[in-house]
């Protein structure tokens, strides 16, 4: 397994480097490898995450193109994340929780955060990470509770993103109605002038009607796509908190490291996943540096 990470590591270095276009059969096989092998041993859940993404490869390789940078960089983000949460569970594995102290006490300082400084950047999902690491320090927060609370911290994080969201599809909504509102006015000036000319009846009508295009406009063609992008946004971010808790919560219930960020891996959408071979490969190579 660790032989299959190191083979998806390499790959998409060599993917990002240009050295290779579209997506090779050593990563394709290697997730159907690593997804054959947890089948076998009745690792349900890590069979479907090996599946998944090796259907995520295999679509990507069907599509017949390179790899998109942003789906190179998300990949690459998700290995990395993996692998400082490994480090992470490795020093508490072999050292004891209070070895993670002074990492999550200061996480600008760690050597083990200091690997990663992408990650780093973070500030929000560092701390959610390091406060959610002090209550498992702690051990008199059962992983249930200690679930729960993960999830609930989540929940409000994403409620006070969403405000801004909320406020922009509102005015996106709104907006038409401006228009008719407008459109309504025009209609009233052109029946005032509805004696004059043609040609002042005819530029009254276009004022109203111009009143209509540009409110839909505004609101379909510009506010409301910003809402949705930043909501789309909004989802993703909150997909690495997921990705964050699982791996918590696992570590929490005793799980080795390797399972521990497992569970993690799984919380990726499988488009963006990188293989179970791909996240051992990147384990391994911390191993190594370590011995």
């Amino acid at each position: 397994a660790r032989q299959h990470l190191e083979t998806l590591e390499r790959e998409l270095a060599q993917a990002a480097a240009g050295r290779t276009s579209g997506v090779r059969e050593e990563l394709v096989r290697a997730a159907h490898t690593l997804a054959g092998i947890c089948g076998t041993v009745q690792v349900q859940a890590m069979h479907d995450l090996g599946a998944a993404f090796e259907g995520a490869l295999l679509r990507m390789k069907n599509r017949g193109t390179a790899i998109a940078p942003d789906e190179l960089a998300l990949a690459h983000d998700s290995v990395q994340a993996l692998k400082m949460m490994y480090e992470l569970f490795q020093i508490a594995r072999k050292d004891g929780l209070v070895a993670i102290e002074s990492h999550i006490e200061s996480p600008e300082k760690s050597s083990v955060f200091k690997k990663y400084p992408a990650l780093l950047k973070n500030h929000h999902a560092i701390v959610f990470l390091c406060d959610s690491l002090r209550l498992v320090l702690v051990g008199s927060v059962p992983p249930h509770d200690l679930e729960a609370l993960m999830d609930t911290e989540i929940e409000v994080h994403h409620h006070a993103e969403m405000q801004p969201i909320g406020i922009l599809t509102k005015v996106s909504d709104g907006l038409p109605g401006i228009g008719i509102v407008a459109a309504v006015l025009g209609i009233v000036i052109t029946m005032g002038a509805i004696a004059g000319p043609i040609t002042q009846i005819g530029e009254h009508v276009a004022a109203a009607l111009s009143g209509t295009f540009l409110g839909v406009l505004i609101a379909y063609g510009f506010v409301g796509p910003m809402a949705g992008g930043l909501e789309a946004i909004l989802d993703a971010e909150s997909r690495f908190y997921y990705f964050l808790k699982a791996s918590v919560i696992a570590f929490a219930k005793g799980f080795p490291p390797i399972v521990a960020v497992e569970f993690s891996r799984r919380e990726i959408y499988s488009d963006d996943r990188p293989s179970f071979a791909e996240m051992e490969t990147a384990c391994k190579a911390l191993k190594s540096k370590a011995a």
